[in-house]
């Protein structure tokens, strides 16, 4: 008789994570001479810290793109063509690319609180929702006829205040930046309460440390990481 064999356990699909944000989830480097910056290696972007945090059986994509807003476009850099920073017109087809996803972590706002904007935290918070609703949405894309995914969930991350100090540029682009920031954790939690969504507030692990008042350090970059792996958590249930 031949001997029995034990078939193999069969493969489970890693947890998928996107990371929609903007230079921070980037994982650009802050400088106190307003000059054209890098990013930190892989493994001190907050993304990656949180991956690692996350361990095996996850996987993170990241899309992240400096000077990303929620839904405003910027007439400012108008050299970017397509969707330009209007995260909104980018995100339906950013989901649509990385799929399947068990969870889309939004990340955005800070952007939105330039000076050319005039938006209040509110108005900042409604774009975020939208983000959110895209997200919620997205079960239908191409009409449900394409693909057996269903939506997924949703984790809302309301960017910390910047800093009261920036350098001379940033100080400029972001006047009064500070002040419409500190209001967004409330906004952005009332959004995601208002969806079903699951929320963190960045603020309350971070700072906004970076030498030039909008970035920030790779200190900052593992600490939020590290935090935000538990939300994930949470939010995967």
């Amino acid at each position: 008789m031949a001997p029995s064999s034990t078939p193999p356990a069969p493969e489970t699909a890693p947890r998928r994570i996107l990371v929609f944000g903007d230079s921070n989830s980037w994982g650009y480097i802050p400088r106190s001479d307003d000059l054209p910056s890098e990013r930190f290696p892989k493994a001190r972007q907050w993304p990656f810290v949180m991956e690692a945090a996350l361990g095996p059986g996850h996987e993170i994509v990241v899309d992240a793109l400096s000077g990303r807003t929620t839904d405003h476009p910027d007439p400012q850099l108008v050299k970017l063509t397509g969707a330009g920073l209007d995260g909104s017109a980018a995100l339906p087809a950013v989901v649509g690319a990385h799929l399947p996803l068990d969870l889309v972590v939004i990340m955005l706002g800070t952007n939105d609180t330039k000076a050319a904007f005039a938006r209040s935290a509110f108005r900042i918070a409604l774009g975020a929702g939208r983000l959110v609703d895209i997200v919620q949405s997205s079960g239908q894309m191409f009409g449900g006829g394409w693909y057996a995914y269903p939506a997924p969930r949703v984790l809302l991350v309301a960017p910390p205040p910047l800093a009261r100090t920036m350098t001379p540029n940033m100080a400029e682009e972001f006047a009064g930046g500070y002040e419409r920031s500190i209001g967004l954790a409330a906004a952005y939690r009332a959004v995601a309460e208002a969806a079903g969504a699951a929320f963190f507030d960045a603020g309350s692990v971070i700072g906004t440390d970076g030498v030039d008042g909008v970035h920030f350090t790779a200190e900052t970059q593992h600490r939020l990481g590290t935090a935000l792996a538990e939300a994930v958590r949470a939010a995967l249930g």
